[in-house]
């Protein structure tokens, strides 16, 4: 979370002048960075939605940490919230990935030291958190797995261990978090009366490890700490305490340079920085955490210790991430006012009997223009529908091309598609076999099938969630 002190860190960096350089490459040398492995997108940019994958591992390294749980865990991805930071730096939404989720693990290309690459395979219907450490796993076949999971590619990724908790708390002198009730945890050792407490060290470790306590005593529960922990973590970080006092700020910097590993498109504090300065623009209130929707795994029997994928909800909740949606109050309304390419999808409709359509593949999945034509055809009144294979050139959106005249046909097609004002191509259009005038619909890599909607959604389902500027107290 030092990222959020960004825009101050560069200030601080510039002030120690002459020591400066010295201190900056000090801090770089603390740094550890491991690559993605072509996992991510190449790196978070500055005029684009950022996603950031957080991981924390359950690897007992370090002074301390020994007699925490499983002391020979090769640090699997027990802690896993994918930060995604609109467009515009007006909100973002942290969605945590429970660690006991049944998820099938892709094939991982893995660089090993002497610089050769070993293909992990695939392992189905697992735990999320095997995606890490389990079978020589790095932190790349994690970012794949979630976007496997989630359609979402990760930009870059942060893996945290048990000290980067507790030397970061400690930095900054203590995060406040609030419990609804007495806490006597003998497997986490966390003790606490209820109500409003400051944590660091030990204590703020303890409270982020603590499930058997709080709630229905499982990894969900724990899932609800750390989110409370991290908001906390937030606030103090942008407090007046922490960003007016270069001592506290350098101590913050020292602590997450030497517990957090990154991927090597952020392993410099300049790369950090600019990070750090786009995420800095965000104000709490906007951050949103929620946790992808699960349902318990028919398949554990009596005894619930794994979850699935809620089939109805999770998929919406992944739609509103990938299409920029906020899951606070900020902007909803801008986010749904119409732009003028909605425009396009204004005025009037032909029959769906009279819209003459080539299909093409470009992109999608194979025989998905034959199917979309045997949709329309049978389903939906469209017999002058053709498919003709493979667009020459690969689309990542699907795109309908027509004529000036032929704009009442692609507004019905559209409708009928499901298609957003954004793939509408106003130009020209093409001769069919009969030498007719087609309009040109190409399916892209985002077309899901026949009769499902590409229509980006305007609002955020309906989750469990909380927001950054705000103390919930645990119960």
């Amino acid at each position: 979370m030092l990222l959020w002190t960004g825009g101050s860190m560069a200030f601080i960096l510039v002030a120690v002048s002459a020591a400066g350089y010295l201190y900056i490459k000090h801090l770089n040398d603390n740094i550890t960075s491991v690559s993605d492995d072509g996992a991510g997108t190449g790196g978070f940019q500055k005029d684009k939605a950022i996603n950031i994958l957080l991981i924390g591992t359950d690897k007992r390294t370090g002074k301390g940490n020994t007699g925490y749980g499983d002391t020979g865990s090769v640090g699997h991805a027990d802690t896993n919230i994918l930060l995604h930071v609109s467009k515009d730096r007006s909100n973002a939404t942290a969605l945590s990935i429970p660690r006991d989720l049944i998820v099938d693990v892709p094939d991982c290309p893995t660089q090993q030291a002497d610089g050769s690459t070993k293909i992990i395979p695939a392992t189905p219907g697992v735990r999320f958190n095997t995606s890490l450490g389990q079978d020589g796993r790095t932190p790349s076949c994690t970012m794949r797995t979630v976007t496997e999971l989630t359609g979402i590619t990760p930009d870059d990724f942060m893996v945290a261990d048990f000290n980067a908790v507790k030397t970061l708390t400690s930095a900054v002198g203590g995060v406040e978090v609030c419990l609804g009730k007495d806490i006597n945890d003998p497997d986490s050792h966390l003790k606490l009366t209820k109500g409003t407490h400051n944590i660091e060290g030990e204590q703020a470790l303890a409270f982020v490890r603590t499930r058997h306590s709080v709630g229905f005593g499982g990894d969900l529960s724990r899932i609800g700490l750390q989110q409370q922990f991290l908001s906390a973590l937030m606030r103090k970080l942008k407090s007046n305490s922490t960003l007016t006092n270069p001592s506290k700020m350098l101590d913050v910097a020292e602590a997450a340079t030497k517990a957090l590993t990154v991927d090597s498109k952020i392993n410099s504090i300049g790369k950090l920085k600019d990070l750090g300065l786009e995420l800095g623009k965000l104000n709490p209130k906007n951050l949103t955490f929620t946790t992808v929707p699960v349902l318990d795994n028919p398949a554990d029997g009596v005894v619930k210790k794994t979850v699935i994928v809620n089939p109805n909800t999770a998929p919406q909740v992944f739609e509103a991430i990938r299409g920029d949606v906020s899951f606070t109050e900020v902007k909803q309304k801008q986010q749904q006012k119409k732009t003028a390419a909605d425009n396009l999808l204004k005025g009037s409709r032909s029959a769906a009997s009279d819209v003459r359509v080539d299909i093409y593949n470009g992109g999608a999945p194979d025989g998905s223009a034959q199917e979309a034509v045997t949709w329309l055809q049978n389903n939906k009144g469209v017999p002058k529908s053709s498919q003709l294979g493979n667009a020459d050139t690969p689309l990542s959106k699907t795109t309908l091309e027509y004529a000036p005249d032929q704009a009442d046909q692609a507004r019905k097609l559209a409708d009928i598609m499901g298609l957003p004002a954004s793939a509408m191509k106003p130009g020209q259009s093409e001769k069919n076999s009969q030498g007719l005038p087609a309009i040109v619909l190409t399916l892209g890599k985002d077309f899901k099938g026949a009769g499902v909607p590409l229509t980006a959604p305007t609002k955020a389902p309906d989750v469990d969630k909380s927001t950054a500027d705000k103390v919930q107290c645990a119960k």
